[in-house]
């Protein structure tokens, strides 16, 4: 058994010879790693050997399910804090990936959050706009060279069939309900397509977890916080939510996979709105000049 190792600030990537070829550690960044899904995909992923980086908006808790990756049997598990509602944070901490790994296998942009009120975060957006859709938009965009050849996984939702897409008021203010979340997780299909159109050196794809007993509804009071309380029993465990996840991120069966939509590991249509070419390419030009993308980044295709 041969072993090399390319450089990394945050440890080495080793990389085995078995059979007549290298074989490498899959790096992964996971983004909304602390709770839910993605501290069930975090533990996952480590147990069947991934490097992963956690992100998440709570040192306590990244350390928290770090340590718990690492009793899964994780041998490289890295850490990273970053608020991902604001785009100040993502760029601090795609600069901070940038220069701890030479190669990203597989960005998850798994954060997310339910808000029952508009709000906007000190930059100026609507936060569920913010966080949902142009976090992992403007992260993915900061990453596209570590992620020659990689994975690109978005946490999307069933929930995308109520969203109501208007390229005029992306943030809402004409009128705010709970359909913000529905639109933002159609803004997600979105984006996945458009970028495996653009990128197609990328194997971009989104996934519906199902209702799954997470805490993200439960960063509000009211109605929703009581429906993610008493509903809890009858939803979904966080590990069975995250399956596609880690399915999408690792397994051989998706690797050829771009530009889908995936529900229980299977390929399945999303809404008629979220198949729309046109909209998707809408929504891409208007996310890059909010988050301020270079021109060229902006008209970037293949």
């Amino acid at each position: 058994m041969r072993i090399i190792a390319a450089a990394s600030r945050f440890g080495a990537r080793a990389c085995v010879w078995v059979r007549g070829k290298f074989s490498c550690v899959t790096v992964v960044v996971l983004t909304g790693a602390t709770r839910g899904i993605g501290r069930a995909a975090a533990i996952e992923l480590a147990r069947r050997g991934a490097e992963v980086a956690l992100v998440g908006r709570d040192p306590e808790r990244v350390k928290s399910v770090a340590e718990e990756a690492t009793a899964a049997g994780g041998r490289r598990i890295h850490g990273h804090v970053a608020d991902l509602r604001l785009m100040s944070n993502i760029r601090a901490l795609a600069d901070e990936i940038r220069g701890g790994y030479e190669h990203v296998d597989v960005l998850a942009n798994n954060a997310g959050a339910l808000f029952a009120s508009r709000n906007e975060t000190p930059e100026g957006f609507e936060q569920t706009f913010a966080l949902n859709h142009l976090a992992p938009f403007l992260l993915t965009n900061l990453l596209r060279d570590r992620l020659a050849g990689g994975r690109v996984v978005t946490t999307a939702s069933d929930a995308h069939q109520s969203g109501r897409l208007d390229l005029d008021d992306l943030q809402s203010e004409k009128s705010y309900s709970a359909r913000a979340y529905g639109t933002s997780k159609l803004c997600n299909i979105l984006f996945t397509r458009e970028l495996a159109r653009r990128a197609p050196e990328l194997h971009a794809n989104c996934f519906h977890p199902g209702v799954v007993r997470t805490g993200f509804a439960k960063n509000e009071n009211g109605i929703w916080k009581a429906v993610a309380t008493l509903g809890a029993p009858f939803f979904r465990s966080p590990e069975r939510g995250a399956r596609s996840l880690v399915w999408l991120a690792l397994s051989n069966d998706a690797a050829a996979l771009t530009g889908e939509y995936i529900q229980n590991e299977k390929v399945v249509a999303p809404s008629a709105q979220a198949q729309d070419d046109t909209l998707a390419r809408g929504l891409w030009e208007r996310s890059a000049q909010l988050v301020g993308l270079p021109a060229e980044a902006r008209a970037r295709r293949h």
